[in-house]
């Protein structure tokens, strides 16, 4: 069994960094905010400022690190899916909803005014980032579990081949 090292690192890389930014932006939404409804708004603010300086340095590496490792990974992928309209029509969507979540991350962290509209409604934005990551998420395991589907004619191919 040959073992592309590179692919694995790849797929490490872009799993393992699925995984910290979904579960940092669970946490924020579900665990933090909420926490957040017993303090000042002078409190909430200061406290946020905090996490979103501390936040965003994690959301613009994973994000470079996504692009890289999902270039990479489709690159890797696309000659056993020649001509497999399901997979790319699949990988499509995630990649979409993908660039989605690179938007709204990349607001709720941001300093610019004209995102401030996504942070003042932040538990709103970070549900919705959420939500959008676990459809990526069952689209990546459908898409890897449905595997690469059989050639047309390969089947009958292999049934005029005789055994040994």
């Amino acid at each position: 069994m040959d073992v592309d090292i590179l692919s694995v690192i790849s797929r490490w890389a872009h799993v393992g960094t699925a995984i910290l930014l979904v579960g940092g932006t669970f946490f924020i939404r579900y665990v933090l905010h909420p926490a957040l409804d017993s303090s000042t708004p002078e409190q909430n603010t200061a406290l946020m400022d905090r996490v979103r300086n501390r936040w965003k340095r994690f959301v613009h590496g994973g994000i470079a690190l996504f692009l890289a490792s999902g270039l990479f990974n489709y690159m890797k992928a696309i000659p056993s899916h020649k001509g497999d309209a399901a997979y790319h029509a699949l990988v499509g969507t995630k990649m979409i909803l993908a660039l989605g979540i690179f938007f709204l991350a990349s607001a709720l962290v941001g300093r610019s005014k004209g995102t401030q509209k996504f942070r003042d409604q932040a538990p709103k934005w970070t549900a919705i980032v959420v939500l959008l990551s676990f459809v990526i998420v069952a689209i990546s395991g459908l898409v890897k579990v449905r595997g690469v589907p059989d050639k047309p004619g390969a089947t009958a191919v292999a049934q005029e081949t005789p055994a040994p």
